[in-house]
């Protein structure tokens, strides 16, 4: 396999990089009962098209088994993040919305984006205030003040920054037709190097048999596959570049990266094959 300056040998490190990515698409909205998680999950979950996982109703309709000692409190946690997971393998964004009321809870759920609601200090549950310990390290604090649009819109912040045109960014062109793994792997390897890239799609729809899919459903593969990243690429259409010049001193690295020999043989030819129509 390749290895040296621009390549690189195996996947360990997008992985890596992805481990952020997927914590920040596993969010786990934690505090005492009555303290508005279940309200604010209702708020964030559809500027991110998420999944919401509910303790309630995992516990009437998955968990009944269990009881609230716990050792069934570190079993239920395990659960939600168990299913949690799923989402995530799906491509999905998926929030838990329970109380985690200990170390070992938040344990057992993973790691997550955590966000502590923090507006009471006592529940209406005894049993639940005298366990709750809380949590050493968050990724944000609800406080009493500001309604639950208000803090879900920090959340979103946090969760899904917005693309910076200022920021230095990472340029691919290409025809991306159709946009499969190989180029995934490509762009999250850029991400991983720059933070932030430009994803230009050539305009080649209809030229001959080998550009089936216009500029929308190119895009719409490419956010779907990326979603994990959203916020740190934007997809634009480009005329049918075929040629790039550049003068003395242009400000900007031009260079080939070279990814692994199973990755480098994803066939664009074979994909577009398979989705043919018969």
């Amino acid at each position: 396999m390749p290895s040296g300056p621009g390549t690189i040998s195996d996947l360990k490190d997008i992985k890596g990089a992805n481990m952020g990515s997927d914590m920040r698409r596993k969010i786990l909205i934690m505090g005492l009962p009555g303290a508005g998680k279940t309200t604010l999950a209702g708020a964030l979950a559809p500027p991110l098209n998420a999944v919401v996982f509910n303790a309630d109703a995992v516990r009437a309709n998955l968990s009944r088994d269990l009881g609230f000692s716990h050792d069934d409190r570190v079993e239920h946690a395990r659960r939600m993040g168990w299913m949690c997971e799923r989402v995530l393998e799906a491509g999905g964004t998926v929030i838990a919305d329970f109380i985690c009321p200990t170390p070992e809870t938040r344990a057992a759920f993973g790691d997550a984006f955590t966000i502590w609601v923090d507006r009471i200090e006592t529940g209406r549950f005894e049993d639940t205030n005298r366990m709750f310990v809380p949590p050493e390290s968050f990724d944000l604090r609800v406080a009493a003040e500001g309604t639950p649009q208000y803090w879900a819109e920090q959340a979103l912040a946090r969760l899904r920054p917005a693309f910076d045109p200022q920021r230095p960014t990472a340029l691919f062109i290409g025809r991306y037709q159709p946009f499969h793994t190989g180029h995934q792997r490509l762009i999250e390897e850029g991400l991983r190097r720059i933070d932030q890239v430009c994803i230009a799609v050539r305009d080649t729809h209809g030229i001959d048999a080998k550009n089936p899919l216009p500029f929308f459903a190119v895009k719409q593969r490419i956010e779907a596959a990326l979603s994990a990243f959203a916020g740190r690429f934007v997809v634009v259409p480009l005329p049918n570049i075929t040629n790039v010049y550049y003068g003395r001193d242009v400000g900007y690295a031009v260079e080939r990266i070279v990814l692994d020999e199973e990755t480098e043989s994803v066939s664009a030819t074979k994909i577009r094959a398979l989705i043919a129509p018969p």
